[in-house]
């Protein structure tokens, strides 16, 4: 009985708030209806005599005066909401519609959790909040020496902040670390030297830092057999003191290789000491907890080398190749989704051009219970949208109505812009691109310069997909008016990702001025123009006032003599005699 109570408050609502949405244009022209029958007994005619012929008597100094007193009020809004909009990024204007008027009028309940996302249910993962925004590593970063110092020679500036770069740190230290390598002294020295290595800002430092520790894992390499019985020979050549050779291998690849080709080289050189590494602790990963640590770090550091190995045969031209190796590398590690090793494997399927193996992976990962990406996301509107895209034309869709292929392209790219709406502008080069970041905000603005990075050129492969892109993906705000307050498919846009995203980028995207502001801008503009228009020509002023005034109410003066002509003036005293 309760659930049909609120069902029917919940219908009552939505016709009350339908009225005021729909309706509000009928009840303004009865109220105009009922001001033109009252018009005698209320003396509307009289009044407005009254009124302009007291606005006859004014000399020009009171419209100087007004004119000017309305700029200055503009003129102060302009500047506040200027400063608000500096320091808080909004309007304050449209701030408090949005807060306090909008409730008024029937708008969306903050508190009310989206329906459909009830319906869907995404996973836990997209719930960010105001105080949390989590911060995922980007699958598809650059190699800092071979790519990003490209950048730095070239412009002098640096493609990274302190922040992204503090966050690779953090990440380095938990995947190629352990807690039992204070147990060894030499792998503690050489622990602590890469520590230090991926922590240091200065990259010479880092790098120095490497070579250091590859230094000292060749001197304990060739002395400890002269030092220590056969059976720690054994162990030092079966890989215990290979780990942190192949973490400073992969620091060198990362940050001293100049190219690709030299980059793979020493991926190769850690390939092979991490092998060897990962085959022991597996051996003895069931003998203890401190065996089962050092697996899962060298599983980690494994995985990695791996993915960068097949990032370099990618950028290398060899796309087959890379396919292969991050397939295996899925097979082989399928509980590693850390990585995210399958967006890796989506943007080569795509160079390639198989879009039935992108669509298999799609079927696997764009799954309900697993998080979302723009990778996700919008290569699942791609490839929708290329089913339709060649023939598609708005002038034909909007007299035929959109066919069922051309709607599920569409309500795709809805999807896509509501899970990021930063993408399309970048996609359309609305916004220019600049070096993805190591790190991106899921929903925000470095995960869509991260994706548009990659992905233009497979948008622009297929024929008129920027075009339906174009054409469709502002009719998500349409569907989702607020989508700060209540969402569709997912939840709630997080308002948090503005601030992370300054953290994260070098170069964050201007933000378009709000309406309020240039509405203030040109009000302050047009009245101090028309001030001193009228200080310096007064009679002339005077004459364009009323040229205007009357053209601006001859429409007006012909409907009241139409209506006049249907309707007699007597009409109101015959009513009161009924």
């Amino acid at each position: 009985m309760a659930e049909v109570s609120s069902s029917l408050l919940e219908q009552l609502k939505s016709c009350i708030v339908w009225s005021w949405t729909y309706l509000w244009t009928l009840w303004f022209f009865l109220m105009l209806f009922l001001v033109y029958i009252l018009r005698v007994p209320l003396k509307i005619n009289d009044n407005l005599s009254t009124v302009s012929m007291f606005l006859n008597t004014l000399t020009p100094k009171f419209y100087v005066a007004l004119t000017g007193t309305s700029s200055l009020i503009s003129g102060l809004i302009l500047i506040f909401e200027w400063w608000y909009f500096r320091k808080y990024g909004t309007s304050f204007i449209e701030q408090v519609s949005v807060s306090h008027l909008r409730p008024l009028l029937g708008g969306v309940d903050n508190t009310a959790p989206s329906n459909s996302t009830s319906n869907n249910g995404d996973t836990d993962s997209n719930r960010q909040s105001v105080s949390e925004c989590k911060v995922w590593r980007n699958p598809l970063n650059l190699f800092r020496g071979a790519e990003y110092n490209r950048y730095t020679w070239v412009t002098g500036r640096e493609p990274l902040t302190y922040y992204d770069m503090n966050l690779s740190a953090q990440d380095h230290q938990t995947f190629f670390t352990c807690e039992t390598d204070h147990l060894r002294p030499a792998d503690a020295s050489k622990k602590d030297l890469m520590q230090k290595a991926w922590r240091e800002r200065n990259p010479q430092a880092r790098i120095s830092a490497a070579h250091e520790a590859l230094e000292l894992n060749e001197i304990f390499y060739h002395w400890r057999p002269l030092l220590q019985p056969l059976q720690a020979k054994r162990r030092t050549q079966n890989g215990i003191n290979f780990t942190m050779c192949a973490t400073a291998y992969i620091l060198l690849a990362e940050e001293e290789a100049t190219t690709i080709v030299e980059a793979e080289r020493l991926f190769k050189q850690a390939l092979k000491a991490g092998e060897v590494c990962y085959r022991r602790s597996q051996q003895l990963q069931h003998h203890g907890a401190q065996y089962e640590a050092q697996h899962r770090r060298d599983t980690n550091v494994l995985v990695y080398i791996k993915r960068r190995l097949a990032m370099c045969s990618r950028k290398l031209g060899r796309t087959r190749e890379a396919v292969k190796m991050m397939r295996d590398l899925m097979k082989e590690f399928p509980l590693l989704s850390m990585f995210n090793i399958h967006e890796n494997l989506l943007e080569a399927l795509l160079e390639l051009q198989a879009y039935a193996d992108v669509q298999a992976v799609l079927a696997k990962y764009d799954d309900i219970s697993l998080p979302k990406s723009a990778t996700i996301c919008y290569t699942a509107a791609l490839l929708k949208a290329r089913a339709v895209s060649d023939k598609f034309s708005p002038e034909a869709a909007s007299r035929r109505g959109l066919s069922t292929a051309e709607m599920n392209a569409v309500e795709a790219i809805h999807r896509a812009v509501e899970f990021n709406p930063h993408v399309p502008k970048y996609l359309l080069e609305m916004k220019s691109l600049i070096l993805p970041p190591e790190h991106i905000l899921k929903r925000g603005d470095s995960e869509a310069i991260a994706y548009a990075f990659f992905h233009l050129q497979h948008w622009k492969r297929v024929e008129g997909a920027l075009n339906l892109l174009h054409c469709t993906w502002e009719g998500t705000f349409r569907m989702i008016p607020y989508p700060l307050e209540k969402g569709h498919l997912f939840y709630p846009y997080p308002i948090c990702t503005e601030t992370a995203d300054r953290e994260l980028l070098p170069l964050y995207p201007k933000k378009e001025l709000p309406f309020f502001i240039l509405f203030t801008a040109g009000l302050c503009s047009f009245t101090a123009m028309l001030a001193l228009l009228t200080h310096q020509f007064p009679e002339l002023m005077g004459v364009f006032a009323k040229a205007f005034l009357s053209t601006l109410f001859a429409p007006l003066n012909f409907v009241m003599e139409k209506v006049e002509s249907i309707l007699p003036s007597s009409l109101w005293h015959q009513l009161t005699r009924i």
